[in-house]
């Protein structure tokens, strides 16, 4: 044992930056599969508990206000009810901010049943008539705070904040859902509907649940639903997307890592031949042999893995953003401390796994070596070559080339390993021109509107096209109406929307079929594809109140929004269908180089606060901590191929020293020596890049869009990156591999040749 450690130690004095790079390639990847599930935690756990903690519902139905749902208590698989809650729409206003709300009219006492979670201040007193809690998404909005007096747009009504709780039903999002306000019965108001909470006995009964209670109720009278299950996908929202691509690309980086592994211990095996036979020649048996190659790439990765292991749980709450608070939360867990011996330990494991072929190969080697007869530089030189050498092409390259590729199983071998890493890294530099093309909106997803206006309580329609058309910031103003509407079978909500005329429709980013341009056609997400089981060219049949819509898809657009739950007609096709629909919202195209909230200061200026003006959400700000991500995932995978190159290197090296004689006997020149290593090591990296483009091209697509139609955005995000960044990223793979191979071919050629006796057999 003592021999065996001696040996070791001597081996890595001899090869330290190798074992550097394993080790910190090891750290990379450890620590992009612990962030990658503090993402998943992040992304699920928080709503988990809140809605086991608020004993939430499993449904919530939205009625007119002259319904009766306390019949529903009564339903098959309904544990228990919360409410009914008189409600009414509204709008609040603090700090010159504005929200769309949903004042809720309940007791003092807070129910069994879909409880809200105080975090700050306290809940609804009998002493504080005009006091309300606000849902904390609709706080972090308004930036209030307990204390703080809101009023409710087009009244003198002002409201005292008295607590912020949290609720397990979907938060807040401008122009997409409704803020959540608490407050006494006595200062609601005139109400405007009525809201129930369904608790189920078994979850997974949602849909039937919501069937029968949408017909017990009647389809008239139910104006909205909402399930456990939308609210869950509107919380995990892109966190889901950031850990899954973590996830993916740490398991790629894994793989990567211990195919790297595997090749160096390979050609560690090839380069100690001689060692290996003076070992067993003292008395070294085979898995004394296979031990000490095996156990020492094991402390390699054993001691990044720990690194990792400390290093993400100490500092991963000091990045910025929504990683730091992944990290956080995960950090409270109590699955915390499992997660941080599992991670690890498997991808130790792995590691290992992937490293014992090669050492059990070590142990083979017999403890006499046997020389191996002089060739060219990788073998046999083949007819190609010969003629190349014939027609006056430089002996380097074509040495070089040879020399490269000649064996082919390991060349091969050797090219898979540098392609992996080379291929992920491909696949990272798309997404990050997908976020760029969504950021830009210079593709097919990006916002084609800065601003929405919404009409509300404000100026009747003609006022406020007036104001739209007389500013000059404005380029057009499109109008339209935004409602829910419900799906058939009535199982539950989806978001209908009527935008621009036939005679000047809406420019939809359609990225399948065409523009809806006919009467009763419309464009859908693909989240609406998915639920109603359809495709485009199918006719729809959806329901508003008690008024159905029958619509032709004949396109599919990109919905960041509402899971992708959404269908978009023309203005003039929902008003043949319901004469009582008005324009309430207009979707504003700005001028080049505006500032959209410039504008919307401005026009709520105008308007004396009576329009809610918002800008236009990107769908890729969610997917911003995204960037980050893909920096560190090519910092790793760079860590890697590097490793992987270096040990490249190192094995060309082992093979060349014994053609050292041969070549210059030849007369070829210690420049055209470290040429020839050079050129091998340059083609094998060139081989690699090309492979990489040909196989991360298409891949990468394939990823992106198969997560865009998964999280409901619909298929049609991905875009590749420009030309030039691939020619500039693979002429410096190339270019850098040379310039590593070149000093250590060059310090080669002073050598005095090793001998053959250690050479490859």
């Amino acid at each position: 044992m003592r021999a065996m450690a001696r040996w070791a130690h001597s081996d890595l004095r001899r090869h330290r930056g190798e074992a550097l790079f394993i080790v910190l390639a090891t750290v990379g990847i450890v620590a992009s599969l612990l962030l990658a599930m503090a993402f998943f935690v992040y992304a699920t756990n928080p709503w988990q508990r809140t809605f086991a903690q608020t004993r939430g519902a499993h449904v919530w139905l939205h009625t007119d206000a002259s319904s009766e749902p306390r019949a529903l208590s009564g339903l098959d698989g309904v544990e228990s009810v919360a409410g009914p809650y008189p409600t009414r729409s509204a709008t609040l206003a603090l700090h010159g901010a504005r929200a769309s709300v949903e004042l809720r009219g309940t007791s003092s006492r807070q129910p069994s049943v879909g409880r809200p979670l105080l975090t700050s201040g306290h809940w609804l007193r009998a002493a504080d008539p005009d006091g309300v809690v606000l849902e904390s998404s609709l706080a972090g909005a308004l930036l209030a705070e307990p204390g703080d007096t809101v009023r409710l747009s087009g009244t003198d009504r002002a409201l005292t904040v008295v607590g912020i709780a949290d609720s397990a039903e979907p938060q807040y999002d401008p122009g997409q859902q409704p803020g959540l306000v608490w407050l006494p019965p006595s200062a609601l108001g005139t109400p405007d509907g009525r809201v129930v909470g369904l608790r189920l006995a078994d979850p997974e009964d949602t849909a039937y649940v919501v069937q029968r209670a949408v017909t017990g109720l009647g389809a008239d009278a139910v104006t909205k639903v909402s399930t456990w299950k939308e609210a869950r996908d509107r919380a995990q929202g892109d966190n889901r997307l950031l850990g899954q691509i973590l996830g993916l690309f740490g398991l790629g980086a894994l793989l990567a890592a211990g195919l790297a592994a595997h090749g160096a211990i390979v050609t560690r095996v090839r380069g100690h031949l001689r060692n290996i036979s003076v070992l067993k020649a003292i008395g070294f048996t085979p898995g004394q042999v296979v031990r000490v190659f095996l156990l020492q790439h094991v402390a390699y990765a054993l001691l990044g893995a720990v690194a990792a292991a400390v290093l993400v749980p100490a500092l991963g709450g000091r990045i910025p953003g929504r990683l730091g608070e992944a990290v956080d939360v995960w950090r409270g867990l109590p699955g915390h401390t499992t997660a941080l011996l599992v991670v690890p330990a498997g991808t130790v494991l792995f590691i290992a796994a992937t490293t014992g072929l090669a050492a059990w190969r070590a142990g083979r080697v017999p403890p006499v070596p046997v020389p191996r007869p002089a060739a060219a530089p990788g073998g046999r030189l083949s007819a190609a070559a010969r003629a190349a050498l014939g027609r006056r092409v430089p002996p380097a390259l074509v040495l070089g080339w040879h020399q490269a590729f000649a064996r082919r199983s390991r060349s091969l071998a050797t090219v898979a390993r540098l392609t992996l890493p080379l291929l992920l890294m491909v696949v990272a530099m798309s997404a990050w021109a997908t976020l760029d093309g969504l950021h830009s909106g210079s593709g097919r997803t990006g916002p084609v509107a800065a601003l929405t206006v919404r009409v509300g309580d404000g100026p009747d329609d003609a006022a406020t096209r007036a104001l739209l058309e007389d500013n000059p910031r404005i380029a057009a103003a499109v109008p339209g109406v935004e409602t829910t509407a419900l799906v058939p079978g009535q199982t539950g909500t989806i978001s209908l929307r009527g935008f621009g005329t036939r005679g000047n429709p809406y420019p939809y980013a359609v990225v399948e079929g065409r523009p809806a341009h006919g009467p009763d056609e419309a464009v859908a997400g693909q989240g609406l594809l998915d639920l109603l089981q359809v495709r485009v060219g199918d006719w729809v049949r959806v329901t508003v109140g008690d008024r159905p819509q029958v619509l032709h898809i004949v396109g599919r657009t990109v919905e960041p929004g509402n899971g992708g739950h959404v269908i978009t007609t023309s203005l003039d096709t929902l008003k043949e269908n319901d004469s009582r629909l008005r324009a309430d919202v207009h979707l504003l195209r700005l001028r080049p180089g505006e500032d959209p909230r410039t504008v919307a200061a401005e026009l709520s200026s105008a308007a004396h606060g009576r329009l809610d003006v918002y800008t236009v959400a990107n769908p890729a700000e969610g997917l911003s901590p995204l960037r980050g991500v893909v920096v560190g995932l090519l910092a790793v995978l760079a860590f890697i191929g590097l490793v992987e190159l270096l040990t490249t290197i190192g094995g060309m090296m082992r093979e060349g020293e014994r053609d050292l004689l041969a070549l210059k006997a030849i007369g070829l020149s210690p420049r055209q020596i470290t040429a020839i290593t050079v050129t091998a090591t340059a083609s094998t990296v060139l081989a690699a890049v090309l492979a990489g483009l040909v196989l991360g091209l298409p891949l990468a697509r394939r990823l992106i869009d198969a997560q865009g139609a998964a999280s409901g955005m619909g298929a049609g995000l991905a875009q590749h990156p420009p030309a030039g960044l691939l020619l500039s990223f693979g002429a410096a793979a190339v270019l850098g591999a040379a310039v590593l191979a070149a000093l250590p071919a060059h310090r080669a050629t002073r050598r005095r040749p090793a001998d053959a006796s250690n050479a490859v057999a």
